[in-house]
């Protein structure tokens, strides 16, 4: 967990000098490690913690270990070292979701179990030399394969009929597609893929818990604005995708991928870690109004960036936005060791 926190300070630390501001730069890898960091280290050292803790088994941990390796080398002369780490550890990931196909053989967990293959194959390609912007979209599905797995699980409690079923089936099923095909024809698979992520928020809108639970309060509350939030930047990202060109660097590509990465993926953190962290840190997390402030600084920062990226004349918002992306994230991080130092130790 150390390392996954410190894994996204130093994306955020690149990313800054990546969106031009002057800073220094140490380490060997250059910003091309932002993505790494951010998705990898960061992200999925944290899911890899997580699926350890859901087998229970102890050689389940060496996904995460080999994935936090991998983080730490990145910026070190190490050569091939990180990458190779990082794909090792996907690669175990992959063996922990099989043994819980195997003793839960259901949708979301095969779903989830789809979305590591996809990680790994991602890493792999990565490993082979192959450049981040075709990556990337490897990494995209295994996001938003896991989280989509996660709430279809949640969604239990709403007793979705087969038909339900079925169509988060599809919706999940062109979003492999599209990466697969991206791999030969990357414009028409990245279009296929922005039409899964669209299809998948659509569902999520439409069935997940969130549009029920947002009416309570308190942390519930908190929980299923977030995630309604970050189900509408996913549709955004998915609809970027499907009717523009975002298979090269660019503004519309940089904003694409942050409204997936910072608009729907770090929501889906920010609403899950009152959930998650005490899970993996065996602390309770108590919620704290205060969490919308990071929230909140988090959108904000989303629509900043993305304007700046989108719209003629607001050039000049793009480093803003990276500054309150990476603001925001500070503050989670503060709000979060705060809430857990000041909770009461209880059985």
């Amino acid at each position: 967990m150390a390392v996954a926190i410190l894994s996204m300070a130093c994306g955020a630390w690149i990313g800054l000098v990546r969106i031009g501001w002057t800073l220094p730069l140490p380490g060997s890898s250059g910003i091309a490690a932002h993505g790494p960091f951010m998705v990898c280290g960061f992200l999925g050292t944290l899911i890899g913690v997580e699926r350890a803790i859901a087998l229970g088994s102890r050689w389940a941990y060496a996904a995460p270990a080999l994935v936090a390796s991998g983080a730490l080398v990145l910026d070190l002369p190490a050569g091939p070292a990180g990458p190779l780490l990082i794909t090792a550890g996907s690669g175990v990931l992959v063996v922990v979701f099989a043994v819980l196909v195997r003793r839960q053989p259901a949708l979301y967990m095969v779903t989830m179990a789809s979305g590591a293959a996809a990680w790994t194959t991602g890493n792999a390609l990565w490993l082979a030399g192959e450049p981040l912007f075709r990556v990337v979209y490897w990494w995209i599905a295994f996001l938003v394969l896991t989280i989509a797995g996660e709430r279809l699980e949640l969604n239990r409690v709403l007793a979705p009929t087969p038909g339900v079923r079925v169509l988060f089936g599809v919706a999940a099923g062109i979003v492999l597609a599209g990466v697969i095909v991206s791999a030969g024809l990357p414009r028409a698979g990245v279009h296929v893929t922005g039409a899964g992520l669209l299809a998948l928020a659509l569902w999520l809108f439409r069935y997940d818990v969130a549009r029920l639970t947002v009416r309570q309060h308190g942390l519930t509350r908190y929980m299923a604005v977030l995630l309604l939030i970050g189900y509408g930047w996913l549709g955004f990202a998915g609809a970027v995708a499907l009717v523009t060109d975002v298979t090269v660097p660019g503004l519309v590509y940089d904003a694409a991928l942050h409204a997936f990465f910072l608009g729907f993926v770090m929501s889906m953190v920010f609403a899950h870690a009152p959930v998650v962290f005490p899970a993996v840190l065996r602390r309770p997390l108590p919620f704290h109004p205060r969490f919308y402030l990071h929230a909140g600084v988090l959108h904000v920062s989303v629509f900043v960036r993305v304007a700046g990226d989108l719209v003629a004349g607001l050039e000049s918002w793009r480093p803003w936005g990276g500054l309150l992306n990476a603001a925001a994230l500070v503050m989670f991080v503060v709000n979060v060791a705060a809430s857990i130092i000041s909770a009461r130790p209880r059985a």
